[in-house]
């Protein structure tokens, strides 16, 4: 993104079209000698048959500094599995396939349903969090990046410049968040981000005050992205959502574990597009209604851990406050969009707004009458607490099914 302003409370690590990607992957070789790096890839089947993994698995080929790409495999059934390593056989990498729907996986994950430590449903949350438990196990790398597996604009730049931040030396990063903006075939996309996260956290500022927590997630440019890395040191503490909540606990987490001078974020695209969910208007279980949902849980869950009191005449509040907040944002993003001569249907947006102003009350609603929810999946380091093999019975059960 064309600016150098560091203007929050966190690292911003900027394109300034300076480098190019090899130049970046130069450095890395040399610093991969003190910090071996992995790449994890939690993916579905099905995304193996759409039109962005072949293009990525093309890019990822070429990559010369990482130890290990770690994928993980949604929905699939033993045919699939098989076809999922042939796949991926193009890279040069070292690579193992977590086949999460698999006979020996299924049977680690009965291990820890036993002590109650399992994630509670299946999702891309459980799938990141075995994957970690595969990459602490493995124990061949000192940081992991993480992207997804549909991005249709991919170019190897992304886990490059995701990486580097953790990497250098000279650096004392031990989390970085990617950024960029979302637009496709015209459109301006991103409205969770623009519509629900930006103008939420500008009416928790106006309500509650000056409060830390919300200034460090304002910092992000793109506090919804699907792609970051941390080191190993992080990893065993971490603990997150299994739902659409996963970015907003994950930023939260580090909050609390590190220091602000530890975490950063970094440009990484120019433009980028992926799949798109519905907005689900009527169907509060699926598509950007669940997903708004979701992350306003995982926000008010961490003001309670802050200390914030949640009540209904609070949430009364918010609510008015977001919504005159958000429908300002939408006048700045439509003049926006205009100028840059992109689409933006002004009614749909005001009419996600209001959608969203009543989920933000839904959700502290739900907060409210169920005290004793636990969303958050376990750490990895109860987990070796409470099972001491844990580690072992992953790496057998995955080196067992890639054999």
């Amino acid at each position: 993104m064309a600016d150098f302003a560091q203007n929050g409370i966190i690292g911003t690590l900027h394109d300034l079209r300076n480098r190019s990607t090899e130049d970046l992957e130069a450095e890395l070789v040399k610093f991969s000698a003190e910090t071996p790096m992995s790449l994890l890839l939690p993916c579905l089947y099905s995304e193996l048959e759409g039109p962005a993994m072949g293009p990525i698995v093309e890019e990822l080929a070429k990559i010369p500094y990482l130890s290990e790409i770690i994928i993980g495999l949604d929905r699939a059934n033993e045919e699939q599995f098989n076809a999922a390593k042939r796949f991926f056989d193009k890279l040069p990498q070292n690579y193992v396939v977590l086949w999460n729907d698999g006979t020996r996986l299924r049977h680690v994950d009965a291990t820890l349903q036993a002590e109650g430590l399992a994630p509670a449903e299946p999702g891309k949350g459980r799938n990141v969090w075995y994957c970690l438990g595969y990459f602490l196990a493995s124990g061949k790398s000192k940081a992991v990046a993480l992207h997804d597996c549909d991005i249709l604009t991919y170019n190897r730049s992304m886990p490059a410049r995701l990486l580097y931040p953790l990497a250098h030396p000279a650096f004392q990063y031990q989390f970085c968040k990617g950024y960029y903006y979302r637009a496709a075939d015209g459109k301006l996309n991103g409205r969770v981000f623009r519509l629900l996260v930006i103008p939420l956290i500008r009416a928790l500022k106006t309500v509650l005050g000056r409060v830390e927590y919300l200034d460090y997630m304002g910092s992000f440019r793109y506090a919804l992205s699907g792609e970051f890395s941390m080191k190993s040191d992080v990893v065993s503490s971490l603990r997150f959502p299994g739902d659409w909540g996963l970015e907003i606990g994950t930023l939260s987490e580090m909050y609390r574990n590190c220091n602000l001078n530890h975490i950063c974020q970094v440009d990484i695209a120019d433009a980028y597009d992926h799949k798109h969910q519905t907005v689900s208007e009527d169907n509060p279980a699926g598509g950007l209604h669940r997903m708004a949902n979701d992350i306003c849980k995982a926000f008010i869950r961490k003001l309670a851990v802050e200390g914030i009191v949640i009540s209904r005449s609070m949430l009364r509040t918010l609510k008015a406050c977001y919504y005159r907040t958000a429908l300002d944002v939408v006048d700045h993003y439509h003049n926006d969009a205009v100028m840059a001569g992109l689409d933006l249907h002004r009614h749909q947006e005001e009419a996600t707004v209001e959608l969203f102003s009543r989920v933000i009350v839904a959700a502290g609603d739900e907060f409210l009458n169920r005290p004793d929810e636990s969303p958050f999946i376990h750490n990895w380091s109860r987990v070796n607490s409470a099972v001491p093999d844990i580690y072992d019975q992953i790496l057998g059960a995955v080196e067992a099914d890639n054999r």
